[in-house]
C-alpha cells in the first residue's frame, strides 16, 4: 500500500553544470545549509546557492545560483567532499588526497594542509574531541587494512591515531570512538580507542557495494545479507527490525520516519515505525543518494534531485481517508520527535476522533470506542 511521503524535484539541472559538454560526469555532492557543492570526473568543482521557492499552492521549487567553479589541477575526478562549517573549509578528496579548500572561494588553505594516502573519508558527527574548530576526520588509507584518524583546523591536520583491522576496509561510517566497518567478508563495530571489536554479520563485498551509515547517535545502518537494511548500535545488537530492500542497493538515506534506499531504476521508501514500504518512484541512473541535515538529495551523472518530504500531517490525513487507521495511527506517534509538544497534543486528539469515526462507520465499535475514549 502506498503513501505519498516524498516527491522528486530537480535542483541542478544538466545545462547549468556542463552546457554542451557531454563527457562531463557528476562524481559526488555535498550540501551544507545553502551551499551545493558538486566534484565532476574532470577535476572541478562547482559551488551553487539553492534557493527553495514555495508557491501559494505550496509547491516546493528549488532555484540554483552557480556561484564560482574551480579545477584542482588534477586529470583524476573529485571522488568525495565533506563540509566543515565551523572552519568554512571544504574537504575535498581527489588522487588518493584530502585538501582543505575555503568554502567560498574554493581556494587551497595558505599552508598547504591536507591528509595524503585516503581511499575514502568520513567525518565524526559525535566528535570526542570537543574542540568546536577542529572536526575529526577518518579516512580508509592506502595502507593495506588500515584505518586513520586525523583532528581537522582551520589551516593544519594532525595524525591521531592508526589503527589495524583483521580484513581490508571498503566502507567507514564513525559515531564517537566507535568504528562502523565493511570488510571483506563482514562488517564489525571497532572502538579504536580500547581496540575491542564486535563482529555484526557477514556480507560479500565481491557480490555487492557496503553500505555504512550513520543514523543517529550510536547507530548505524547497514546494507545486509539477502536485500536487508539492517539497523546495528555500537554494543552489536539491533533495536529495529530489518527493512526489506532489492538486493542492488547503492545508496540510502534516513528521513524520520523513513529510510530511503537508492538502486539502478528506483528510490524505495520504507517506514522506520512498521518496516512497511510506502512509496516507489521510478529514478533511472541514479548514483548518488546522501542526507544532509535531514535533506535528502540523489543525483545521476548529469542532474541533482531534492526528495522533499510531504507534511507529515497531510500523509496521516491521506492514510485516514483511505481508511488506513493503524498506519495513520502509527505515522502520528512517530511524528512525535518532529512536532513540538502543544501542537503535537491538539494533532493527536484529532486523529484519534477520526480515526474512532472510520472505525465506527465499518462496525468496529470496541476499537471506535478506545480511540474516542
Amino acid at each position: 500500500m502506498s503513501v505519498k511521503a516524498f516527491k522528486l524535484v530537480s535542483a541542478v539541472e544538466r545545462e547549468m553544470l556542463m552546457g554542451d559538454k557531454a563527457h562531463i560526469n557528476i562524481e559526488c555532492i555535498e550540501c551544507c545549509g545553502k551551499n551545493l557543492y558538486i566534484g565532476t570526473n574532470d577535476c572541478f568543482i562547482y559551488h551553487f546557492l539553492l534557493d527553495e521557492k514555495i508557491s501559494t499552492a505550496g509547491k516546493i521549487t528549488f532555484a540554483a545560483t552557480k556561484q564560482l567553479h574551480k579545477y584542482l589541477g588534477f586529470k583524476k575526478s573529485v571522488s568525495e567532499l565533506k563540509a566543515a562549517s565551523a572552519l568554512t573549509r571544504l574537504l575535498v578528496l581527489c588522487d588518493n588526497t584530502i585538501t582543505l579548500v575555503n568554502m567560498m572561494n574554493l581556494e587551497p588553505v595558505p599552508t598547504g594542509a591536507r591528509i595524503k594516502g585516503a581511499v575514502t573519508f568520513t567525518l565524526n558527527e559525535n566528535p570526542v574531541n570537543g574542540d568546536p574548530f577542529c572536526v575529526e576526520v577518518c579516512i580508509i588509507s592506502v595502507k593495506r587494512r588500515t584505518i586513520q584518524v586525523f583532528m581537522v583546523f582551520e589551516d593544519r591536520v594532525q595524525i591521531v591515531k592508526e589503527v589495524f583491522t583483521p580484513e581490508q576496509p571498503y566502507a567507514v561510517a564513525v559515531d564517537g570512538h566507535y568504528l562502523c566497518l565493511a570488510l571483506t567478508t563482514q562488517y564489525i563495530i571497532l572502538n579504536y580507542n580500547t581496540g575491542a571489536s564486535q563482529d555484526l554479520f557477514p556480507y560479500c563485498s565481491d557480490e555487492k557495494r557496503p553500505i555504512v551509515k550513520r543514523i543517529g547517535r550510536q547507530e548505524f545502518l547497514l546494507a545486509g545479507p539477502g536485500g536487508l537494511g539492517m539497523f546495528a548500535t555500537v554494543d552489536g545488537i539491533s533495536q529495529r527490525a530489518p527493512v526489506h530492500w532489492s538486493e542492488n542497493v547503492i545508496g540510502a538515506a534516513l528521513c524520520f520516519p523513513y529510510v530511503v534506499a537508492l538502486d539502478e531504476e528506483f528510490i524505495t521508501v520504507h517506514s522506520m515505525l512498521d518496516q512497511q514500504q510506502k512509496q516507489t518512484l521510478p529514478f533511472k541512473e541514479g548514483h548518488i543518494m546522501q542526507d544532509f541535515e535531514g535533506r535528502v538529495i540523489v543525483a545521476t551523472n548529469k542532474g541533482v534531485y531534492i526528495l522533499v518530504p510531504l507534511p507529515l500531517e497531510k500523509q496521516i490525513q491521506d492514510l485516514l481517508a483511505s481508511h488506513r487507521v493503524e498506519e495513520a495511527l502509527v505515522l502520528a506517534k512517530g511524528a512525535r520527535r518532529n512536532i513540538p509538544k502543544e501542537k503535537f497534543q491538539v494533532m493527536y486528539k484529532r486523529i484519534l476522533q477520526q480515526a474512532g469515526f472510520i472505525q465506527f462507520a465499518q462496525l468496529q465499535f470496541l476499537e471506535a470506542k478506545e480511540l474516542f475514549r
